[in-house]
């Protein structure tokens, strides 16, 4: 026996020789054996570390309470739960609220897990009594109402100018709605300081923006991105439709009759042939005096179409001027 074979042997292992083109001396334990008799199939472990099984700990389960919206008070202080908006929680709001479409014959799904309720902006925080706290928190801030602006006359007596503008609530990344930079000027053409000509002149570059039912001008700006830009642009063109009007060209004094654009009694010969028709038989000293009535029926008459009720009044204005009524009675 061989001195490797004899150390081997008395150390209580096994020696295992294996042929090849390179002569090997392999060996084992006989713990190694025995495992390998156990195991089916080695695990290569290139670690050497053992493998620990771990158990599944139980998941602990606790009890879930009910939602808050069941749990709330009748006279619970809602302001103190919703002062503000934000976004829609179905667990705080203590009302059955539906959103939605589905098919027909089916009611539309409930608040729990609705995206419909929670994309959209709510006014839920608006309710009577938290309106009345803020106003009242608000007052500190405000001055009184005048007393001298009891009624819609006096308030537009000393505030002739009226300004509209819009606020939006939507459902965008940005707060910016478009149309709410738009802004709307009202105002009444008679308390403007104007003339005859001024008027007129003002009239033709307003073009459709006044209404003559309701003598009011409405001037709209929108070109501008900001509310603020357009309330300015809107109060430039008001100043300068008004300066422009009571500017006054050198030609506009050589304009004859036959260019005016309307009838004008003042202008017109067919006043210096009433004036001869009520003098006839008098002295040429003595006044005359046509009566503003037949001046208004005739220029009624003359620009505008002819209608049964011009043509009526110019007849009632016509028998008054040359008095034919009183010479009908006497006969």
């Amino acid at each position: 026996m061989s001195l490797i074979a004899r150390i081997f042997r008395e150390n209580g292992k096994v020696p295992i020789l294996a042929s090849s083109r390179y002569q090997t001396l392999c060996f084992s334990t006989q713990a190694d054996e025995r495992e390998m008799e156990k195991e089916d199939f080695r695990v290569l472990n290139l670690r050497n570390t053992r493998e620990q099984k771990t158990q599944r700990q139980p998941v602990k389960r606790y009890p879930v309470p009910p939602p808050r919206s069941e749990q709330m008070s009748v006279h619970q202080d809602w302001g103190a739960v919703w002062p503000g908006p934000r976004t829609f929680h179905p667990a705080t709001v203590p009302l059955p609220l539906r959103q939605g479409w589905v098919p027909k014959g089916k009611a539309p799904p409930s608040k729990v897990a609705n995206t419909e309720l929670m994309k959209i902006p709510n006014f839920l925080h608006l309710t009577p009594p938290v309106i009345k706290r803020q106003a009242e928190a608000l007052k500190k801030f405000c001055t009184p109402w005048p007393k001298q602006l009891k009624k819609e006359e006096d308030v537009e007596k000393h505030f002739p100018v009226k300004v509209i503008t819009s606020d939006y609530c939507h459902a965008l990344p940005t707060i910016r709605n478009p149309l709410a930079r738009i802004v709307s000027v009202k105002l009444r053409l008679s308390r403007l300081p104007l003339d005859k000509h001024a008027k007129d002149k003002f009239l033709r570059l307003v073009g459709d923006r006044y209404d003559p039912k309701t003598d009011i001008l409405t001037i709209v700006t929108d070109r501008c991105p900001l509310r603020k830009q357009n309330y300015d642009y809107a109060m430039y063109l008001v100043t300068a439709l008004f300066h422009e009007s009571w500017v006054k060209e050198p030609w506009e004094d050589l304009k004859l009759e036959e260019d005016m654009e309307e009838y004008i009694w003042e202008n017109n010969k067919s006043r210096e042939v009433a004036e001869k028709i009520v003098k006839w038989g008098q002295k040429d000293d003595e006044k005359c005096e046509i009566p503003s009535s037949f001046k208004k029926a005739v220029e009624n008459l003359l620009n505008r179409n002819e209608s049964d009720s011009t043509l009526s009044r110019y007849k009632d204005e016509v028998v008054k001027l040359l008095q034919l009524d009183e010479k009908v009675e006497e006969k």
